[in-house]
């Protein structure tokens, strides 16, 4: 049972570091989920079934690659205009444009724009 105490110590110490990395300076941030990760601990400490245990530690794990790669912050530099804290391994996509001309994957065109629209939009 020491393996599993030790690989559920590295996933709370995990999740734990990854907080104050993607957090870092937005103390609000970084103590509502301090709280949230001792809590759950905290909640499943008694747990002794072994696969329940591995369960939670994917989870765990599954949570820390989320706040990772996912959570990106950002903050008003001035009105209307925002700075974006990204990071390596914030996961990017590519940024495709919407093309109302696109040909759809079953062969047939995307509905176009009807007069009446262009009317009202005047």
């Amino acid at each position: 049972m020491s393996n599993m105490r030790s690989l559920v110590l590295r996933s709370f110490k995990n999740l734990h570091r990854t907080r104050m990395k993607v957090f870092v300076g937005d103390e609000r941030a970084l103590t509502a989920a301090r709280i949230k990760i001792n809590e759950a601990y905290r909640k499943n400490k008694n747990v002794e079934n072994e696969d329940a245990i591995k369960e939670m530690i994917k989870f765990g794990e599954d949570v820390e690659r989320e706040l990772r790669t996912q959570v990106i912050q950002a903050r008003q530099v001035k009105p209307g205009v925002y700075e974006a804290k990204i990071t390596e391994d914030t996961l990017k996509l590519e940024n495709v444009p919407f093309n109302d001309n696109a040909v759809l994957e079953d062969g047939t065109r995307a509905p176009q724009p009807c007069c009446q629209d262009q009317v009202q939009n005047k």
